[in-house]
This record gives C-alpha cells, sequence and structure tokens, in this order.
C-alpha cells in the first residue's frame, strides 16, 4: 500500500501545481472514515481506495481525479455525506464521488437487468464527465487484482464476465490500453484459466528457444534505422495471454502461426518520419502481403493512431513492426487520460468537452434513448464495442468507422438516424448495390434518400452497428403500437357489439385498475398484441350478467362493400401489411386478395391472416373470442406484391428449369423462392414462391405453366 508521502510525491512529480494540502487531507480522510473495516483479503479497506489513487498517478491525472479516486467509497461504507465532503474538498470533487458511488450502489445488484442498468448509468455519468469512468475502471482494476481472494466461485466468475463484457470494452474504447490489456487478463484467469495455463507454458517455451532473438532484432532494427539517418527508440512487447488466445479464436489459426505474438514499436519524432521509416522498413525486408494498415490516416474509434506491417525482419523471423509518434505512443496507451502529459495547461471543463467528441459515445446515448428496455439496449451496445472497423467515405470525402460486416444500412444510420430511416438505395463506388451488401474497407457509399421511407423490418437482419438495430427497432415498436391500438379498439367494438352492449370509452375505467394500465389505448394495445380478450373486458365492464346476442364469428364473403370512404363496422381492413408487426399474413396458406380470410389474434403477434379453408384454423376452434372478421381492402389499389406458392413437377430435361422461369417472368411474376423438394430421372418436383398482386394473378401464371409441355402438374400450395 502507498504511504502518505508516496502519493503525494507521485502527484507532484508530473503537476507541480498540483494541491499538496488537499491531497494529504484526502489521504487522512479516507484512513479515518474506513477505520477498521477490513477487505476479503484481510487488508484494512483503506488500502483499496489508495491504491485506486495509486492506478490513477500511473495516468498522471489531475488532482481532483486522485483525490475522488480517494474518496470514491466513503459515503457508501462510511458515515462521511456528500455534504460534509462538498464542505471539506469542494463541490467538483462532491460531484464525482458522489457520481461513482451511484454506480457503486448499483452494482450491487446481481441479475442481467440491473448489470444493463448499471452499464447504461455509467454511460449517462461518464458523458457529463469523463473522470468518472475513469475512477470506476481503476477501481474494477483493483478489484479484479484481488478477486481471488473471493470465496464464491459463481461470485468470481460473475464479477469476471462482467469486467470482460463491460469494463475492458470501455477501457479500449476510451484509449487506456494498458487497463484493457489487465483487465482482460485478470478476468481470463477466472473464466479460462486452462486456456491461459497452455498459453503460458508456449509463451515460456519460446523464451528458452529464443532468448536471444527478441533483443538481437531490436538492435539490428535500431542499426538499420541508424544507418538511414533515423533516431528512433525501438522496443519488444510481448502480448499477454488473452489478447494472444482471442487472436486464434477469432482468426481459428494455430499458436504457431501467429507473426505478432512480440510486437516490435517504432517511436519517431514526426508524422512523416513514420511514412519514411516505413518506406526504410519495406525496402529491406520484405513485406508480407495484406498485413499493413495505416490507422495514422485512418484512426481507430478511439484515436489510436499508427502504422502496423508484417514483414520478413531480421533473423528471417515474420514480426509485425508498430510504427509512431511519441505523442501518438502516449495517446494509444493512456488514450483520454494522456491530456495531462501534453497540455498541463487544459482545465478540467476541456477535458470533459473533448471527451464529449468521441463519436461512440454519443451513439451510445443515443441507442440508450432508443432501447425499449436495459437488455437490448446491453445488447445493442457490445454489438458497437465488441466488433473490428471497417472504414468508408462518403461522396463528400468524410471518413466514416463502422463494425466489420456492415452494410450500406449501418453507413446511413452513421451519418445520421434520419438518413437511415429515409434509406431506399445505396451506390458503392458509383454503382447501385443492395442495401445488404457488406462493405469493405476503402467503399464510397452514397446513400439514396426519399421522404416517403420508413425502416424496413427486415432491415434488421442484415445490420450489425448497434445504433443501426436499435433505430430500426424503436421504428417498428412505435408502428407496431400504433397498429395494435387500431386493432384493439375494433376488437373492443365488436366484443360490446357481440353482447348488445353500447360501446363508450368511458365504461372502460374500471378495465384500467383490474389490468393495472394507465390509459384507454393501454387498453386497446393489450387486446391487439393478444395479452387480452375481448370476453375478458366485457366481462369487467359488466359482472355477472351473460350475453344477450351472439353472432357469427365470420362474416359472409358476400357482404355488402362499404361505400366509399367509409369504414366497415364488421371487419378490420388490412391496409399495409407489414411482416412481423401488429398483422401478418400466415407462412402456411399464404393468402392473397381474392382469398376469402379470417383474422387469428395470436399472443405477441397481433393478428395472423389465414384463408377460410387453412387446416390450421382447426387448432382455434374452441376459442372463438380469437377469431376476427377480416377483410381484403378493395379500394386500396397500391398493394404490395404478395407471396403466392405453388407445387410444380415438370419433365427432368435439358431447358425445363429456363422454360419454367421464363414463363413466369413473362406473365410479370418474380420469383421470390424455389426448393427442390423430390427429384427422379423422369421428373423434378419443386416448390416456387411467386410475388404476386392477387389471387388472380398467380392463376394467370399457374394457367400458362400448365399449357408448357415440360409441365406435368401445378397446384396451388396450402399448408
Amino acid at each position: 500500500m502507498l504511504r502518505q508521502v508516496e502519493l503525494v510525491e507521485r502527484v507532484l512529480s508530473y503537476d507541480p501545481q498540483a494541491d499538496e494540502d488537499l491531497l494529504n487531507r484526502a489521504y487522512i480522510f479516507t484512513v479515518k472514515t474506513h477505520g477498521s473495516q477490513t477487505r476479503a483479503s484481510g487488508d484494512p479497506y483503506f488500502s483499496h481506495p489508495i491504491e485506486v489513487a495509486g492506478i490513477l498517478t500511473e495516468l498522471k491525472l489531475d488532482t481532483a481525479t486522485i483525490i475522488t479516486a480517494l474518496l470514491h467509497d466513503t459515503i457508501e461504507d462510511t458515515v462521511a455525506t456528500k455534504e460534509e465532503i462538498e464542505k471539506i474538498f469542494g463541490t467538483e470533487i462532491s460531484v464525482l464521488v458522489d457520481g461513482v458511488t451511484k454506480l457503486s450502489q448499483l452494482e450491487l445488484q446481481s441479475d442481467r437487468t440491473k448489470q444493463a442498468e448499471n452499464f447504461s448509468k455509467l454511460l449517462v455519468a461518464m458523458s457529463n464527465d469523463i473522470r468518472v469512468l475513469l475512477v470506476k475502471l481503476a477501481d474494477r482494476l483493483h478489484n479484479m487484482r484481488t478477486l481471488h481472494f473471493i470465496k464464491k466461485p459463481e461470485k468470481r466468475v460473475r464479477i469476471a464476465t462482467e469486467t470482460m463484457e463491460i469494463y475492458a470494452p470501455l477501457a479500449e474504447r476510451i484509449g487506456i490500453q494498458s487497463f484493457r490489456d489487465e483487465l482482460e487478463d485478470l478476468a481470463f484467469v477466472e473464466l479460462n484459466n486452462e486456456a491461459r495455463k497452455s498459453i503460458l507454458r508456449r509463451l515460456d517455451y519460446l523464451r528458452a528457444e529464443g532468448e536471444d532473438l527478441v533483443s538481437d532484432i531490436v538492435q539490428n532494427l535500431k542499426n538499420d534505422l541508424s544507418e538511414a539517418g533515423f533516431q528512433a527508440d525501438v522496443a519488444g512487447r510481448e502480448k499477454r495471454p488473452y489478447s494472444i488466445w482471442r487472436k486464434m479464436e477469432k482468426n481459428n489459426v494455430a499458436f504457431e502461426q501467429l507473426s505478432d505474438i512480440i510486437a516490435f514499436r517504432v517511436i519517431v519524432f514526426t508524422v512523416e518520419q513514420c511514412y519514411h521509416v516505413l518506406g526504410n522498413l519495406h525496402a529491406k525486408y520484405a513485406m508480407v502481403p495484406g498485413r499493413f494498415k495505416d490507422y495514422i490516416s485512418t484512426p481507430k474509434r478511439n484515436n489510436y493512431r499508427s502504422l502496423h506491417t508484417t514483414i520478413i525482419g531480421p533473423e528471417r523471423q515474420r514480426i509485425e513492426v508498430q510504427i509512431r509518434t511519441r505523442e501518438m505512443h502516449e495517446t494509444n496507451e493512456f488514450g483520454v487520460a494522456a491530456h495531462w502529459q501534453y497540455k498541463q495547461q487544459i482545465g478540467a471543463g476541456d477535458l470533459v468537452k473533448e471527451g464529449q467528441q468521441y463519436r461512440w459515445l454519443r451513439e451510445l446515448l443515443e441507442i440508450l434513448e432508443e432501447a425499449s428496455d436495459p437488455d437490448e439496449f446491453l445488447e445493442h451496445t457490445k454489438l458497437n464495442m465488441y466488433q473490428d472497423q471497417v472504414f468508408c467515405f462518403s461522396p463528400k470525402g468524410d471518413l466514416i468507422s463502422l463494425p466489420a460486416g456492415s452494410s450500406p444500412v449501418d453507413f446511413a444510420y452513421a451519418v445520421h438516424t434520419r438518413v437511415g430511416d429515409t434509406c431506399v438505395g445505396s451506390k458503392i463506388n458509383g454503382r447501385m448495390a443492395p442495401l445488404r451488401t457488406v462493405l469493405r474497407n476503402g467503399d464510397q457509399v452514397e446513400i439514396l434518400r426519399s421522404k416517403n421511407q420508413t425502416p424496413s423490418p427486415t432491415w434488421e437482419s442484415f445490420v450489425v452497428s448497434g445504433k443501426a438495430r436499435s433505430a430500426i427497432r424503436r421504428f417498428i415498436r412505435h408502428q407496431q403500437r400504433d397498429q395494435y391500438v387500431e386493432l384493439g379498439r375494433s376488437i373492443a367494438e365488436k366484443a360490446f357489439r357481440t353482447d348488445g352492449k353500447p360501446f363508450t370509452e368511458k365504461a372502460l375505467a374500471p378495465v384500467l385498475k383490474v389490468w393495472g394500465l394507465e390509459s384507454v389505448e393501454d387498453i386497446y394495445y393489450s387486446l391487439g398484441d393478444g395479452t387480452h380478450t375481448g370476453r375478458q373486458l366485457v366481462e369487467i365492464v359488466f359482472p355477472g350478467e351473460k350475453k344477450t346476442e351472439q353472432k357469427e364469428n365470420i362474416v359472409p364473403i358476400n357482404k355488402p362493400k362499404p361505400a366509399k370512404g367509409k369504414k366497415s363496422d364488421h371487419a378490420v381492413p388490412i391496409r399495409g401489411l407489414i411482416p412481423g408487426m401488429a398483422m401478418h399474413l400466415a407462412g402456411c396458406c399464404h393468402p392473397l386478395p381474392g382469398d376469402r380470410i379470417v383474422g387469428i389474434v395470436t399472443t405477441g403477434k397481433g393478428v395472423t391472416i389465414h384463408t377460410i379453408h387453412c387446416d390450421t384454423l382447426e387448432q382455434f376452434a374452441e376459442v372463438p373470442e380469437r377469431w376476427l372478421d377480416v377483410s381484403w381492402d378493395q379500394d386500396n389499389q397500391d398493394n404490395d406484391l404478395l407471396v403466392g406458392r405453388m407445387t410444380v413437377v415438370m419433365a427432368n430435361e435439358a431447358g425445363a428449369l429456363s422454360s419454367v422461369t421464363s414463363t413466369i417472368a413473362a406473365n410479370n411474376g418474380n420469383i421470390n423462392n424455389l426448393l427442390i423438394s423430390h427429384r427422379s430421372e423422369d421428373f423434378f418436383e419443386m416448390r416456387i414462391d411467386v410475388q404476386v398482386r392477387d389471387v388472380k394473378h398467380l392463376t394467370n401464371i399457374m394457367a400458362a405453366l400448365r399449357a408448357d409441355p415440360v409441365i406435368s402438374s401445378v397446384e396451388r400450395a396450402t399448408n
């Protein structure tokens, strides 16, 4: 444990203007307030905040941050109050300590939802002052160093998992590489110690075999650069076990195939020298193709900058060389904390302002606003933090960094949420490309927009960025709610009408209390998504009364058509169906306009539309309250193309499949899917899904196919 004098001297060594008296008072305050409290290791509790403060001095942080580290557990674990800390140490430190305290209190909750809430509050706190995160990371680092003292294995695993999933990626995002490496490695000990031991054994073997190899390579590189006129620092650093393990898993390679187990760093004075050194090394040694990365012109999200190249270097070894300036190196190692080493005159407010400029932090906060619950937020943010990057350019030359595997839709949402919401198409390198195209490094992407466009639920199946996925889900939720509410209102009106009761919204007041809801709209939503039924609604409003009238569940197909501009009193119109939302078409019978149809209320899905002859309807024979009278909206002339399914048997001969597809195309059908279900020497039997306007369109295609001599039979597939 650091003694008082040692801690103060450390701070003064890099910040001679530090408030020595305030540091001394904070040290004494934490020792006195924690008193005789002890940790799981048996050490005095005050040793923990002192060690946390010591960790932060390695980052050369300001006096306020060091004092916050000393006091970060006093409000939670002692009789000290926020007001007392504010009186002694000032408002700035009081606010910082209070922020860290609130996060620690949330951390005591162990279930996943509380963990997600903790993470979201952490982001909000650090968006106000990034120093809260710096203290929190140092706190977690010291706790991980002493994790082995905790007796319960399940608690150790929980803490290690949380560290690996949340705190290590956050350390990487703000650029504190040393924190990330150690947090991951300490968590690795608990989560997969056998794998870690295996890697350590291999590293020991390598050290024994090539004891002088690293020093020889370093010396050779120094000599090469000195001869070329460069004054440079060269060093070799061994990767940590978890970093090696992750690369083996990601690339599916063996330990022996890794070329960067030891990375050699060349540190020079200017950016120009970085590129000159690179050219010198490539001229002298063979470069390994595909292993060059320029993070100077295209920095990582955490502002990491360096040139990476792999060469067949001195001693004929395949080695990775990283070339950077001294300032880049400090920023790469200490991230946002590096400001204190280069800008001692910078104020805390300036640092906070700079911290808020981190694009990834703004994106996480946007995701937080759009997520429906903490678990969803945690899912999307983990997507953002774990994936590697791909760099693309806008038509104006702006650089956009995205997770690997991103599509133009991810690109559109990275530019702005409104751009993503109105995206209808894309051009990649000047050529039209599907929205699900996977982007590659260096692609120039132009997004085509329409004010009438809205996000498609199908986008969620291929986007990979957390921001895009959360924005799409948010739109779907809002659209889904509107449809559920409209559907629920129709269900309520029908339930009252079936019982011969007058319908008014005022009569629904008792339902709010029974169902624990806040508004009539919530009642409609509950009916629309199938949580409750219309029958249950009527029984609450009119308890103990029997139905006075029973009507048919299914309205005859030949019922009079309502006058134009009016809504049918007996049917829920089907307009603008969106798959997976409040109303959708059944996949068993593929109903089309022109079919007789019925709606079935399904819990969590809204209404599923079936044809009247669908075999699936037998499952709902005993629950008539779930049946809805629905009809096609005959007035809507702009229906989207829907899928009709056919079973086709055709001759097994050359050109037969071409004949089938040509016939379908000639009749304005678009093949959506094709599956060969059975084949023999003479015939193929296949299932073909075709996009059509209605039943008549599908019938015309089937008639044209039957006229083709290669076709044995064509039937509409149902169930």
